[in-house]
């Protein structure tokens, strides 16, 4: 049993018990008498229990096989150990399948059902070798289930900061590349009813100055993500949507040489009126506040790696997988349900001050 207890199935208990109090309300209002309490507490039982059961369904492993992106590191190379343990045929795509620790890794395993695939998701002709790849190594009978878009990359500063090729960049990778990939793999798991798992990020529903690049390819992807789940239905592939926290710690996602060449990147191609209105100080504050965020989050990755597998493996997946703490769960939904001036003075005026 993979599926863990974690704060997304806590909020989906209370949602149960919200629900059972208004209907345990009108009931009483119907009926004269009847009371409050006993009834919401008989239903948010019964639907908290019913839907542990539903959360703990799942499909077997055997005969599937999944493909991810990105596995040189971070999620994409724990998700590809992960999933091979549970029994599915994993194949890992690296950007760099050859020279990359995390390719070394996978390979070591020495697993017959573990594949490492040279994958650049910018690259058509790799992402065509790739399918052919994955089609004459799945032996007869099993499936392609699943696509996991994790591949990505991620920079920073401010808007009047970054080179446009940056911004192009990022979009190639983070929002075409995950188009490529499904648009060639999708229809070996149409045939398979099978799953797309796209990632996302907190920070693909609510922003954050100094991330643009970041954000704007994050809030496409869900956009697309929606889309594409809606175009599915009618082919029973179910699409889903993980929107982890702050794991830049536990991915290396950003590390100290690549904050400091971002930024003497940025710093060089500013025009001299844009030097001169920010300053150097002004900056120089914005980069090293990059680099202590760089250093923060959190390192222990089993949440991101839980919601990726059950979106793959539930019987009747989630929609979106909310994979952070609780910080960061409280400001998602100051940011995306309360009005604007509370998430702003909250969480961004304070670089003002």
């Amino acid at each position: 049993m993979f599926t863990k207890w974690n704060l997304d199935k806590t909020e989906r208990v209370l949602r149960c018990g919200i629900i059972s109090a208004v209907l345990a309300f009108i009931a009483d209002s119907i009926i004269a008498d009847i009371g409050c309490w006993t009834p919401f507490f008989i239903l948010w039982f019964n639907t908290s229990v019913l839907y542990v059961i539903i959360a703990s369904l799942q499909v077997p492993t055997k005969g599937r096989a999944v493909l991810i992106t990105g596995c040189d590191t971070g999620f994409g190379l724990t998700l590809a150990l992960h999933l091979n343990k549970l029994g599915l045929r994993v194949f890992a795509g690296c950007l760099f399948s050859d020279s990359s620790e995390g390719a070394k890794k996978l390979r070591q395993v020495e697993s017959p059902t573990l594949h490492v695939l040279q994958l650049n998701v910018t690259s058509q002709d790799q992402i065509k070798k790739a399918v052919d790849e994955v089609r004459g190594h799945l032996p007869e009978g099993e499936v392609l289930w699943g696509i996991v878009n994790n591949a990505g990359v991620a920079t920073y500063g401010e808007v009047e900061w970054v080179p446009l090729d940056t911004y192009r960049r990022m979009a190639e990778v983070n929002i075409f590349g995950v188009i490529a990939v499904t648009q060639a793999f999708l229809p070996m798991v149409r045939k398979a009813k099978g799953r797309v798992v796209n990632i996302s990020s907190g920070l693909g529903r609510m922003a954050v100055p100094m991330r643009s690049p970041y954000v704007l390819t994050k809030y496409a992807v869900e956009g697309l993500n929606d889309v594409l789940r809606y175009e599915m239905k009618s082919w029973g592939v179910h699409v889903s949507i993980v929107e982890p926290g702050n794991y830049i710690a536990g991915t290396s996602i950003f590390t100290e040489e690549t904050i400091k060449s971002d930024a003497a990147k940025m710093w060089s191609n500013m025009s001299e009126e844009v030097r001169s209105d920010y300053g150097e100080e002004h900056f120089n504050a914005r980069v090293a506040l990059m680099r202590k965020y760089a250093t923060g989050g959190l390192t222990d990755l089993s949440l991101v790696i839980n919601a990726f597998t059950e979106g793959l493996l539930q019987r009747y997946p989630q929609e979106r997988y909310n994979a952070m703490d609780l910080y960061f769960k409280i400001r998602l939904f100051i940011a995306t349900h309360l009005p604007e001036f509370f998430y702003d003075n909250i969480y961004i005026d304070y670089l003002e001050k």
